[in-house]
């Protein structure tokens, strides 16, 4: 029996075709692949990072109850990811929650949303670095600069809070030249990155389960929950769930990078999602079946570090936040790579100030260096104000995920208006297969993304004071979100208008418009 030769891939070639039909030049490099664009997605949620960084905050409100908020929050993000998955074989585009956006509503409106999840991002990526400051220490002492070894290493420390900012712009400094150096080097890294996170994640999920103190049918009850209304503090346990869950929509930022971008997106989209999904809630449930007490303090304290070096010794917890301390660097590169490719997705507009050199891609690294180093120094700046003030970081943890969560919004709700007029294009990936589509579900899932979204920006940006105050006396801490996202949309106003008046009108992007592009000749798809 013959064996059917294996069908070719598609090439660069048509990707740059079906690119310029939206009016860009093929600049950046395609040299990210199927895994590449899901390593992207899943280092930037880095269930690793994220889980450890804040399961302690979790806990400390809800006790073993607040497992529930997990998948609450995954079944509403998993509504937006499908809907942005619609998007992302339509538009593959850089940029894409600011080009979905300006699309959908006009570019205005986009630029808005844009701004604000550029902000959201570089405010991310200094709170993914500083998660370096809950695990270095505790794999090895020598790495509490500040202080010296025998210095209180806990972020929440003057000592451990000083020493996380030296930490975390060393780690910026590594991920910034990365960035520069290539987008190759970046998918590699990331790659590779990934598989030892999900590696880590099986070896924790089992360590945990075969340390077992307790069933898990623990999480129907509120051992270890805080003191107050059980409602509000379950909902504001939500913050560490809500936290984790985004970022999986940077697949959609190397869109321009990816080769077949039209099929692979959509799909890397929802299995970033998916895995981590599935993984989190793993996780949560073995962190709390496998802690040594929920209620002496320790584990909303010490979070899931605790219970690893309790349980499995000093060797045994250290070899597991190893790769923590992987999953760390790679969700620092992973965000920012997203936030550069959406700074220089704006510049090229010339929707951002200094477009010229942000709006620049190097001929030689095929990288947009300017945006790289703007988001690597705007988070280094960010993790400053963490030198005498760690509540003050605490609170910009929460505010960069209001700000990601209302910029989503700023693209599911023109999108709901799309579609209800039926305007949301059709057409057929690289391969001629039909774009991915919600059919007639399309409606139904858009709204409750929406409705989803609205509860849970409200429910993030609430000025609580357990959450945004730590000091327990500042106002402006208390109310800093809300203060924060204002103060944000008025500078962004006057920078937008500075730009129409300086350009002599608004934004037209690369070939504006609602409907697809023509397809390119489909190319037969791989075996």
């Amino acid at each position: 029996m013959s064996v059917p030769a294996p069908r070719p891939r598609p090439d660069a070639a048509p990707d740059s075709s079906d690119l310029g039909r939206f009016g860009y030049g093929q600049q950046l490099r395609r040299d990210v692949g199927p895994f590449a664009s899901f390593a992207a997605g899943f280092s930037f949620v880095s269930i690793l990072t994220t889980v450890f960084q804040l399961f302690g905050l979790g806990f400390g409100f809800g006790g073993a109850g607040f497992f529930w908020t997990w998948p609450v929050v995954f079944a509403g993000q998993l509504l937006v990811a499908l809907c942005f998955a619609e998007l992302a074989a339509r538009f593959p585009i850089s940029g894409s929650v600011f080009q979905w956006s300006s699309r959908l509503a006009g570019t205005d409106f986009g630029w808005f949303t844009g701004w604000i999840m550029v902000i959201g991002q570089v405010l991310t990526v200094a709170t993914a670095a500083i998660a370096l400051q809950a695990v270095l220490p505790t794999i090895w002492s020598g790495f509490q600069v500040v202080g010296g070894p025998a210095a209180d290493s806990s972020p929440t420390s003057a000592t451990g809070a000083q020493n996380a900012v030296v930490l975390g712009v060393a780690l910026l400094v590594l991920t910034t030249a990365i960035n520069v150096i290539g987008v190759r080097l970046m998918a590699i890294i990331t790659s590779a990155g990934v598989v030892v996170e999900i590696v880590g994640v099986v070896a924790l999920v089992v360590a945990l389960f075969s340390h077992a103190e307790r069933s898990p049918a623990v999480v129907v009850t509120t051992t270890g929950a805080g003191e107050g209304n059980y409602l509000f503090l379950w909902l504001a346990s939500s913050l560490m769930a809500a936290y984790v869950m985004v970022g999986f929509d940077s697949a959609g930022e190397l869109s321009e990078e990816t080769r077949a971008p039209r099929a692979t997106t959509p799909r890397t989209i929802l299995r970033a999602l998916i895995v981590s999904g599935i993984g989190g809630a793993l996780i949560l449930v073995g962190g709390v079946i496998a802690a040594p007490s929920l209620l002496d303090g320790e584990l909303a304290a010490g979070g899931l570090a605790h219970v690893l070096t309790a349980r499995l010794g000093d060797v045994g917890g250290r070899l597991l936040l190893a790769s923590v301390a992987v999953a760390v660097v790679v969700c620092t590169l992973a965000v920012q790579t997203s936030g550069s490719r959406m700074v220089y997705s704006m510049a090229r507009e010339r929707a951002f100030p200094f477009a010229q050199v942000l709006g620049r891609v190097s001929p030689r690294t095929g990288t947009p260096v300017g945006a790289a180093v703007l988001v690597g120094v705007g988070a280094a700046i960010a993790l400053a104000v963490n030198w005498n003030q760690s509540a003050v970081f605490t609170a910009l943890a929460s505010l960069c995920i209001a700000m990601i969560y209302l910029a989503y919004l700023g693209v599911t709700l023109p999108l709901l208006v799309r579609r209800l007029r039926g305007e949301l294009p059709g057409g057929v990936d690289e391969f001629g297969k039909p774009l991915f589509s919600l059919g007639r579900w399309g409606v139904l899932v858009n709204a409750l993304a929406v409705v989803y979204q609205i509860v849970m920006v409200v429910n993030l940006a609430w000025p609580r004071a357990s959450v945004y105050d730590l000091t327990d006396g500042t106002w402006w801490l208390q109310y800093s979100a809300l203060l924060s996202i204002a103060g944000a949309l008025v500078i962004g106003f006057f920078v937008h208008r500075r730009n129409r008046v300086r350009h002599g009108g608004p934004i037209v992007l690369g070939a504006l418009q609602v409907r697809a592009p023509q397809q390119p000749a489909p190319v037969e798809e791989p075996a």
